[in-house]
């Protein structure tokens, strides 16, 4: 955050091991890959008393051991303060599935065509055809 705004998101796609992984290892995991290139804030309460935590599996060892290497601060922010990263890590499963190559995109743009997603359906709408002498 820089004076109180966020000015970077990331994410990624998951690991086909870490598909069954329970979300609290999920949210330590993004933690961990957010530590790579910015600060964190998070909206799941309980990574805050992670440091404190006496009971631990391997991997969450083994992350904490990663992050003892920064000067890390876990801050906590509520999800509701936070609605675009609240609805971002809500719908990641739908966000996930769509991909368009930026070739298309931009050929969508020159084209006037926008796209909207439903669901797990996509449909074409918006089609403006004008001839060039008119416009």
């Amino acid at each position: 955050m820089q004076h109180g705004k966020v000015i970077a998101y990331a994410s990624r796609q998951l690991k086909p091991y870490e598909v069954n992984y329970p979300t609290h290892d999920l949210e330590l995991a993004a933690v961990v890959f957010a530590l790579k290139i910015c600060d964190v804030f998070t909206d799941h309460k309980s990574l805050k008393y992670i440091f404190t935590q006496r009971e631990l599996n391997m991997r969450q060892r083994r992350w904490l051991e990663l992050l003892k290497d920064y000067d890390t601060n876990i801050q906590y922010h509520p999800g509701k303060a936070n609605v675009v990263a609240d609805a971002l890590s809500r719908k990641s499963g739908m966000i996930a599935g769509i991909k368009i190559e930026e070739e298309i995109i931009r050929d969508l743009e020159r084209l006037d065509i926008e796209l909207y997603v439903r669901g797990q359906h996509g449909y074409w709408a918006s089609l403006r055809i004008e001839p060039d002498l008119i416009s």
